[in-house]
Parts: structure tokens; sequence; C-alpha cells
């Protein structure tokens, strides 16, 4: 590979179709594992209370954040609008949380995706699979955006048919009575413990706004590619939703056949309803490893470009700052990350990994709907070809529903909040103490 010059700006390549494809991919690997956690926790009725305001909350946030994405489009995504919004200090505390949320999900889908595949070839090392797709995505990454986001939108196309002929094949045997059964089982702190598995669901749609700079018309385009996605999303998390708990209740999708927990609701669901050995059944559980690979892919590329725009405004390394001359992508920025991640992945703490970066994802959600608040005050000539309806309803809403959910997420996991929190200003204490390193030598000079 060639070194990294100091060339910086982004082949300019997405249309709306492709960002509605990035969009879905980043998010729809939650549909197929890792929800269905939430209902040992809060049972059907608890899960679905909290799902119900994750989604009113992410609805909320996505107008929103669509407003700064079109008013500023710019890699850096979140950490942009803080910084402009807040300064400095608050917009490296959003850009941090950012890259924990980016950089810590891959490796809970990249074990995923081993296990997917072991259950196949059972010869082959889960962790040894893992490794190897960061490889071959990390590099894809680096081929260049157009070829990323085309083969993202391939495989999310396979992942949205394979959700929709799963409930087409659930739902005729859907009975209500399903969803009734011991469904509040831990009364009203299962829906707070619940949480974390809901925003699962959701879990990286922001990244769209990570690629605004290399958007076709990114105004528009922004628009159009966050609207379409949420929308599609939201109707896929209510199908998978009903379709797998109403063929036998919310148990038979978190317990397999030797009572331990499992994090696979569709291939029990399927399971349940035609057999593990139907020839449908291991078509489908095939096909559905397209939608853990759409959400490992599309995150890995919303990374890189959240870490080269902080390398590119001298927050981080500036090595990470820099794009490949040949392919115009932030190459040092995807291997940097891809370190980082296959480190996390040796751990093999992947529960821990999810809620570090759920815990990332509601601190980017927080200071992003304050900086929308601040920026209609601050700058309310700033050019928004998109404006957020019901304002500040919205804004105010999904700022709410975020605190609430980090507070809540404090509560039943404290000692990862506490590593995270630590993680956080420990990276603030270091950019303090080299930025006014910085300024001293400027001075001096």
């Amino acid at each position: 590979m060639k070194p990294i010059t100091e060339k910086t700006v982004l082949q300019r390549s997405l249309t709306p179709l492709m960002l509605w494809g990035l969009g879905v991919g980043y998010v729809i690997s939650g549909m197929y594992f890792g929800w269905n956690l939430g209902l040992e926790q809060g049972g059907t009725l608890g899960m679905a209370i909290a799902t119900l305001f994750i989604i009113v909350m992410y609805v909320s946030f996505t107008f929103s954040y669509t407003e700064l994405a079109t008013a500023i489009p710019k890699a850096g995504g979140g950490f942009d609008y803080a910084t402009r919004a807040l300064g400095a200090n608050w917009g490296f505390i959003a850009g941090m949380a950012q890259n924990i949320e980016f950089i810590f999900a891959p490796p809970a889908i990249a074990f995923a995706i081993g296990a997917y595949f072991n259950l196949f070839f059972p010869q082959v090392p889960i962790l040894a699979i893992a490794i190897f797709s960061y490889l071959v995505f990390t590099f894809l990454n680096i081929r260049g955006v157009k070829a990323a986001a085309i083969f993202e939108l391939v495989i999310t196309i396979f992942a949205v048919g394979e959700l929709l002929i799963f409930a087409g094949i659930m739902l005729p045997h859907f009975e209500f009575k399903n969803l009734q059964q011991n469904a509040l089982p831990h009364g009203i702190p299962g829906i707070f413990a619940c949480i974390p598995f809901a925003i699962w669901f959701f879990l990286g749609i922001e990244g769209v706004a990570n690629v605004a700079e290399e958007a076709i018309h990114p105004q528009r385009t922004m628009l159009i590619g966050f609207g379409t996605a949420i929308l599609t999303l939201v109707i896929l998390c209510v199908l998978t939703f009903t379709s797998s708990i109403g063929i036998g209740g919310w148990e038979t999708i978190v317990y397999a056949a030797d009572g331990t927990v499992s994090d696979s609701p569709l291939p029990l669901a399927l399971a349940r309803l035609i057999g593990s050995n139907n020839y449908f059944y291991h078509l489908l559980i095939t096909v559905g490893l397209f939608g853990l690979i759409a959400s490992f892919h599309g995150i890995v590329l919303a990374a890189g470009r959240s870490t080269y725009e902080f390398g590119k405004v001298g927050f981080a390394p500036a090595a990470l700052g820099k794009i490949h001359p040949k392919f115009s992508t932030p190459a040092n920025a995807l291997l940097m990350n891809m370190v980082i991640g296959i480190i996390a992945l040796l751990t093999g703490k992947t529960a821990a990994i999810i809620t570090i970066s759920v815990f990332g994802a509601l601190t980017l959600y927080i200071i992003s709907m304050v900086a929308v608040l601040k920026l209609r005050k601050t700058e309310p000539e700033l050019e928004r070809p998109f404006k957020v309806p019901l304002f500040p309803l919205l804004p105010l809403t999904a700022l709410v529903i975020a605190l609430v959910s980090f507070m809540a997420m404090c509560y039943f996991n404290a000692t990862l909040a506490i590593t995270y929190i630590a993680l956080v200003f420990i990276c603030y204490g270091l950019f303090r103490l080299i930025k006014n390193n910085k300024s001293t030598n400027n001075s001096n000079a």
C-alpha cells in the first residue's frame, strides 16, 4: 500500500439509494440478534414499552440530526455539530463518544458473524472467523467508498428481504395470546432494564451523517437517506418483534432447548415452527448472515470517517486525518480502528462491549440534541436546507428520552458506566494536556 499523503478531499459519489443502504445496513443486525435478551429482563410488555419509547426517541432524533447533517455536512457527524455549537471541549466529548460507539459495536457483531459461520463449519474457530471478517471488510473500505457502499446496498437488500420473508412465514401462525404470556415478569423496573436492548434495534443510524462529505448534493441526499432508512427500520422492528414472539411467547425466543440463554431469536422461532432440519430453515438462516455482515461492514465504514475527522482537526494523531492518494479513503483511520476492534475481540466480553457502545451512542445523542437547540439561537441565519418539524418539541423529546435511558443504564450497569465515564474523561484529560502544551509552545515560539 502506498504511503498516505496530505490529500484531504473525500470523493463525492454516494446517492440517496446508497445512503438508504448504509443507514439500514448499519442497524439491521440488531433485528437478527441481541434484542431478545431484553425479554428476559422485561418480558413482552416491558420490552414493547421500552422499544416504543426508543422508537419515539430515534424518530425525533433522526429528524433533528438531519437538520444538523444537511446544514453542516462533515464527516465528523456529531463531533462537528457539537464543536460548532458548544465549542471544542464538548466537541471532543461528543466525538469521543461517537468513536466509542462506532469502534466498539463492530467487535460484538464480528463475534456474532463468527458464531453464525461456526454453526455450519464447527471446525473453524469463532475468533478466527471474526478476525478474518475485520481484515476483509477493512480492506474493502480502504478500496473505495463507492465500492463499499454498493456492496453494503446489495447485502442490505438481501437482509431486508430475509426479514420480510421471515415475517411472512410467521405471521399466519401469530396468536395474540402468546404476547400476553408472563408479559411483565419483573414489573416496572424490567422496562428500564430493557432499554439497552431496545436501543440495539436502532444503534448506528446516525452513522449516515459521517459520509455527508461523500454524498452527491448532500443536503437533499442526506434528508432522503435518513428519512427512508428510519422508516424502513421502524417497520422491520415491529414486524420482527411481533412475528417472533407471536409464535410461542417470549421464553421460546430467549431460551434454547438446553435451557441456556440464546441471542438468536429468529432461528429459535423458525425452528419452533418448521423444525431445524428443514431446508427452508437452513436457507433463511444462511441468508440471515447478510444482516450481520451489513451492519458490521457499514459501521466499520462510519467509524473510519469519525476517526478520520478526529485526526484531521488535531484531536487525535495527525496521521489518522490523512486519506489514501489513490482510493480517497481514510485508510489510516480504518486500520487503527481494526487494530482496536481485534483487541476488543480478544477480551471475549461481548456483552460488555455492546453496553459500552450504547453508552457512547446515548452520550452522542444528548450532546447533539443540545447542539440543535443551541445553534437555532446562536446561528439563526445558518443555511438549513431541512429544518426539524415541530421545533423544539422533537429535539427536546429525543433529549429527554436519551437522558432517562442513560441514567437507567447507569443504574443497571454501574460498573460498566464507571468504566465508560472514566475512559471518556481520561481521553479528555489527555486532550486538554496536549492542547495546553501546544498553546504554550506556540506562545513561546
